[in-house]
This record gives C-alpha cells, structure tokens and sequence, in this order.
C-alpha cells in the first residue's frame, strides 16, 4: 500500500508540474521565449488567494476567480512591457529580461509581504477516500489536483484544436510570417499565449499550496525551474508532453524522496532528465524539426 500511495502524491505534485509547465510550453511553441518568471507568477496568484481568504472573508472560489484575473493581467502586463519589444532580438536578450522580471516580482513580494513564511490554508476542505480498510488513503488534494489538471488539458487541447484563437495560435507557432500574411494578429496571439498560461498559474499556486502549505516570495522559484524540467522531458511545445513530462516528473521525485533519499531527490530528477535528453533531444513527445537552408 506503502507504494500505491507514493505513486498517487506523485501523480498530484506531477500534476502541479504539468499545469506550469502548460505555460512554459505554450509560450515557447508560440512565441518561441523561455519566460522564466512564470514561477514567480504562481507565486502571486498563491498570495492573492491568501489576501482574499484571509482579509475579506469571500469563498474560495471567488478567491481563486480573483487570483486567476490578477495573473492573467499581470501575465499579459509582462508581455507587454518586458517582451513585446523584444519581439526580434536575440534569444539571450529574452532570457535575461525573463530573469530580471523574476527577480522584480520577488522583490515586490519581499516588499509587500516580507520573507517571513505564512500558512496558507488549502481551499480543498475535502478529506478525500480511505481504502482496505483505512491502509490506503488518498487525500483530497490529491484527488482534486489531478482532476483538475486532466480537465484543464483536455480543455486547452479542445481550445488549440476546433477553436479560432487556437487556431492561430498554431498558425503562429508553425510559421509566424505566414500567419502574418494570412491577417492573424500575431501580437494579440502571443499576449492571448501569456494570458491563458497565467491564468494557469494561479490554479497552479493555489492547488501546490494547499498541498505544501507554506508561502514565501520564493516558493515559485523551484517549482517553476521543475516545471521548466518537465516541459523540457515531456517536448517542450507540445501540450500533451507537458502532462506526461509533469506526470513522470512528480512520480520520480516522489519515489526517489521514500526509497532513496529526500535530499537528493531533486539531484536524481535532473539526472533522468539529462539521460532522457541523451536519448532523445526534443523529449518523450517532441518532434524533430527539419529547417532548409
């Protein structure tokens, strides 16, 4: 039973991994930039969650509603002000204005909140089941973590596939120029990329707190680069391969931590990584693309 539960904690930290690594991998296959402070946006839809149950007193859904709308701007603030310009630069020039963004939104934190660790209280009050006779128990946040992200995937992969703004996004990730000439707004399909992709976020904080209920200015830092991994192991740029990069990622760390050592844990998560990477560059569900010259 011992084994069973480890393997379903695994599946719910992994299906926390996935709904970040969705904005990682959404950003990268439409905008192509690694927007490394999409941990830092977890963060504050965590804190927004926190305010709003603890300062006003409102339910948590209208505290998750409220933590989602607040990512959503201030993802497609970000685009807006730190990458739009950037739309023809250098990849290194994107990805130190990425670190200088995540280093702005902790520090707005510290200034806000302080470095002081607070207990966030979970918004799923669910006990959840209890099986053979109590030996194997699988928690609530457990149950509505990977429910929740099985949804939220099959629902973007229905918005990318049959509607328009999914469309093109497609049409921009495949060959930006062209969609250009085709009438698409490209600007306003990369602002839509990082808006949907914050949104996520703050789902994501929310349920990755309820779970490890201690909030800081830094608790997106690591998720976010985990994260970052799974999108990288799954194929960076394709949906599915975010969940199962997510999935196999949550489950390693887990296993790792109850049978090898919870200290080098994270050591044995980036070893797997870099030997999938040997095996295979563009991840389990990548594909190779072929550019001529």
């Amino acid at each position: 039973m011992g084994f069973l539960t480890y393997l379903i904690n695994g599946l719910s930290l992994g299906s926390v991994y996935a709904l970040i690594a969705l904005g990682y991998t959404m950003v990268y296959g439409i905008a192509k930039m690694l927007n490394f402070a999409h941990g830092d946006v977890i963060m504050i839809g965590a804190y927004v969650v926190f305010m709003t149950m603890s300062n006003t007193g409102l339910p948590i859904p209208i505290a998750i509603i409220l933590s989602i709308i607040c990512c959503t701007v201030l993802g497609m603030v970000i685009e807006k002000i730190a990458y739009a310009p950037l739309r023809k630069a250098t990849n290194l020039a994107v990805l130190i204005t990425a670190i200088g963004v995540s280093y702005f939104l902790q520090n707005i934190a510290l200034m806000i909140f302080g470095s002081n660790p607070v207990s966030f209280t979970s918004v799923i009050s669910w006990e959840g089941l209890s099986f053979a006779g109590g030996q194997l128990r699988i928690t609530g946040n457990a149950i509505v973590t990977i429910v929740v992200c099985l949804v939220i995937m099959a629902a973007l992969m229905w918005f990318v596939k049959y509607t328009k703004p999914g469309q093109a996004m497609r049409a921009v990730s495949e060959d930006r120029d062209a969609a250009m000439l085709m009438g698409i707004n490209v600007n306003a399909t990369i602002s839509l990329t990082f808006a949907i992709g914050s949104g996520l976020a703050a789902i994501a904080g929310a349920l990755l707190c309820s779970s490890y209920p201690s909030l800081t200015p830094y608790t997106g830092s690591m998720p976010g680069i985990k994260a970052f991994t799974a999108a990288v192991f799954g194929g960076i740029g394709s949906i599915p391969g975010a969940l199962v990069g997510g999935l196999l990622l949550g489950i390693i760390e887990i296993l790792a931590k109850a049978y090898i050592s919870s200290q080098l844990a994270d050591a044995i998560v980036f070893a797997v990584l870099i030997i999938v990477l040997l095996v295979k560059p563009t991840g389990i569900l990548g594909k190779q693309i072929k550019e001529k010259v």
